[in-house]
């Protein structure tokens, strides 16, 4: 594969701009956002024109204990076909838990959680990226990500632990220099021990994001400049081996090409200063010769109970499990519930319109109690039928809307725990 270059996270509030962006090597965007026969126009075109798009999947949970779902990683492995795809990425992280065995229904974070760096959530991880690498017709790739906590109990670095993990699995890195610095402020993890033991050799490419410090705590926003910090581990990284490319993450804020020429700098400093960086091999067909290595059902058991105990804690207001920080679950609490406030508000921009001031108030309030039953549209019916079977919001024009809008959207048959609002608020045949 020829090398990436510097590329950015395309999204469609700035696809344009993207288009005529001088610098951009190449893109990536989020897998679950596209529908491969309905690709946006703007790839396409970046397409035509030779740019690499390569998709980012958000939402398989290769860290969670259970077996990758066979119709995401169809999803995924389709959206690289569409897209011409030299390889696909995704996250070493858990996104959902429960279920059969764990005492709890299926919970879904809305967000990307760490899983413990043990003994048995290694086993379990090298067994869920064995089965998506085979099934997927390109290379995978996984990210290291951000944490607000730390699992007590853990048996290895983060160093140690990507090691082991690419050298059981063969799989590919994405390194995001950004995320190692939220785990320098987080959880005092030094980035250039981390550097020193994961292998340079297997990185893909780098991400790069900035974000903001609070009360002690780095936020990993994608919606603030790239601070001094994270280009200084870029430089870094460079220095070790030459990233085959290196991409700008921003979601809000949208930057400008001074940015990129920032990036682009920091990794010619750290190349510049090496006696000689390693050189990172051709991305070939991910390693998935023999079976599997087997994991036992106990582990992935174990690793489920803790999983869903986390996060209970942390989307249903239950007891927070034994030798977490009870603080940074919190922060973590209010972060997962402030962003599917944040996500509802973009997926479904009517209900902060027709209840203007009230909108984050009230979403916050019902998040606290009440988990993701599914993904974000599905959270916004839940939470509208919620203001209503409340009997808000209190103006009856802006009742009027809200029920409207929730029926135009809801299923023909709506879930049972919505019946109620529904049998009182709606007009009757």
């Amino acid at each position: 594969m020829e090398r990436l270059g510097t590329g950015i996270g395309w999204r469609p509030e700035i696809a344009e701009a993207v288009e005529r962006m001088p610098g951009v090597d190449w893109v990536e965007a989020v897998a679950e956002n596209l529908c491969p026969g309905h690709l946006p126009e703007s790839l396409l075109r970046l397409r035509e024109r030779g740019v690499t798009v390569v998709p980012h999947g958000v939402s398989l949970g290769l860290g969670g204990a259970d077996r990758p779902e066979e119709a995401r990683l169809t999803a995924l492995a389709e959206r690289a076909e569409a897209l011409g795809s030299p390889l696909v990425t995704e996250h070493i992280a858990f996104v959902r838990a429960g279920g059969p065995g764990t005492g709890s229904p299926v919970l879904e974070a809305g967000h990307l959680l760490p899983v413990p760096r043990t003994r048995d959530a290694l086993d379990v991880l090298c067994a869920n990226v064995r089965a998506a690498q085979a099934a997927l017709p390109v290379p995978l790739a996984v990210e290291n990500i951000a944490a607000l906590l730390a699992w007590p109990g853990e048996e290895m670095t983060e160093g140690q632990f990507l090691y082991d993990l690419v050298d059981r699995t063969g799989v590919r890195l994405l390194i995001d220099v950004a995320n190692l610095h939220t785990n320098h402020v987080n959880r005092g993890e030094d980035p250039a021990r981390a550097l020193d033991e994961l292998p340079v050799e297997a990185i893909a490419y780098v991400h790069v994001a900035g974000g903001y410090e609070r009360d002690g705590v780095w936020h990993d926003s994608h919606a603030h400049p790239v601070p001094p910090r994270v280009l200084d581990i870029l430089t870094d990284l460079a220095g070790r081996v030459r990233p085959p490319g290196v991409l700008l993450e921003r979601d809000e804020n949208f930057p400008s090409a001074a940015e990129l020429r920032a990036i682009g700098e920091a990794v010619e400093k750290g190349a510049a200063g090496a006696a000689g960086s390693t050189a990172v091999s051709p991305l070939s067909p991910s390693r998935t010769d023999g079976a599997p290595a087997p994991v036992s059902e106990a582990a992935r058991e174990r690793l489920g109970r803790a999983q869903t105990a986390l996060l209970s804690a942390l989307v249903a207001g239950t007891e927070v499990p034994e030798g977490f920080d009870t603080v940074r679950v919190g922060v973590q609490a209010r972060a997962l519930a402030a962003k599917r406030a944040s996500v509802v508000a973009k997926v479904a921009p009517e209900l902060p319109e027709i209840l203007g001031g009230d909108y984050r108030a009230a979403f916050l309030a019902y998040a606290e109690a009440r988990a993701m039953s599914g993904g974000y549209r599905r959270d916004a019916l839940d939470f509208a039928a919620q203001v209503l079977d409340d009997g808000r919001p209190e103006g009856a024009r802006a009742r009027r809307r809200l029920r409207r809008w929730w029926r135009d959207r809801a299923a023909p048959t709506p879930p049972s725990r919505l019946t109620r609002a529904t049998r009182r608020l709606l007009p009757r045949p």
